[in-house]
């Protein structure tokens, strides 16, 4: 019995040497690390990108964000020192394709900043002049606005504000809520006329009304 097991206990031991000799003859865990920075460092490097490759490549991720003008892309372009002809290719295959319009962009533009901020057209005009937007395609978006609804914004944005104004002296309510309307871009015969009407139906007597 006391021979068994001892004979037991020597053969695991002697299969824990047999691992441990193992072990060092290949290097152990050593070893497969060296292995693999080894594996690693016989990886061939991939060629760098040419200058037309890194074009695309910033320009659609630009473009994953949000719409972008031709302008604004070329300008991005021009700070990662890509050359001028080959942002020029680049550019104008996007546009082949349809990924940048500066058309359809100026539309969106007008359209939501409207909407959602408000702006008149002096205002947006102004915003898609900065953008790089060509003078024929920012006055073809504008159409899309006329003055009867250039003016039925005013008084909405007028009607959002007046609450606020309620107990300032009446001047002080024509400069605020002018002033408003001016930021937005909205000529001066409108926003008087806007703000004159807005206080009249309050019972103001705003017949003298100057900015």
């Amino acid at each position: 019995m006391w021979e068994q097991e001892r004979g037991g206990a020597d053969g695991a031991e002697d299969r824990r040497e047999g691992s441990r000799r193992g072990r060092r003859e290949s290097g152990g865990r050593g070893g497969r690390r060296a292995e693999g920075r080894e594996g690693r460092e016989d990886r061939p490097e991939l060629p760098p990108q040419s200058p037309e490759e890194q074009a695309r490549a910033i320009c659609l991720r630009l473009l994953t964000g949000m719409p972008r003008t031709r302008r604004q892309l070329a300008d991005a372009l021009a700070k990662r020192d890509i050359p001028d002809e080959v942002s020029e290719q680049v550019l104008s295959r996007f546009e082949e394709v349809g990924l940048i319009d500066d058309a359809a962009f100026a539309g969106a533009w007008v359209e939501s900043r409207h909407r959602g901020r408000g702006l008149a057209r002096r205002a947006l005009a102004q915003e898609l002049r900065t953008k790089g937007v060509a003078p024929t395609l920012v006055q073809e978006a504008l159409e899309q606005l006329d003055s009867d609804q250039e003016e039925e914004t005013a008084r909405e944005l007028v009607e959002r504000k007046l609450r606020a104004t309620r107990g300032l002296e009446r001047d002080k309510r024509i400069r605020r809520l002018a002033g408003m309307l001016a930021r937005k871009g909205y000529p001066e015969g409108m926003a008087l006329r806007v703000v004159r009407r807005a206080l009249e139906a309050e019972g103001e007597d705003a017949e003298d009304l100057t900015i």
